[in-house]
């Protein structure tokens, strides 16, 4: 497992303001793939922020190892969470060389 996680690199896509906040997505890339994405930072000063977001962020992540791109579905309900965590990916999956 250490020397697989040698192979891991974590890429941090920028931070993008929302109407509700600030959300930054980071990829963990092996072998030319994603492998898994991370909302580190998104909105959540209010409830209804954690609501919506406790929904809405796995559902993102997940499609985006599905989809291996930045490519994915808006989830309804967290338009602008949504908008930006693309827009986060795209920079990190560009910094990865992922296109």
């Amino acid at each position: 497992k250490a020397a697989r996680a040698v192979n891991t690199r974590l890429v941090n896509g920028s931070s993008v303001d929302t109407p509700y906040g600030l959300v930054q997505v980071q990829v963990a890339v092996r072998d030319g793939r994603i492998v898994r994405a991370t909302a580190i930072d998104y909105p959540r000063g209010t409830d209804r922020d954690v609501e919506i977001n406790s929904q809405a962020i796995p559902v993102l992540e997940r499609e985006t190892v599905q989809a291996q791109s930045a490519a994915i579905d808006t989830v309804s309900g967290a338009t602008f969470t949504s908008e930006g965590y693309r827009t986060s990916l795209q920079a990190a999956l560009d910094l990865a060389h992922l296109g």
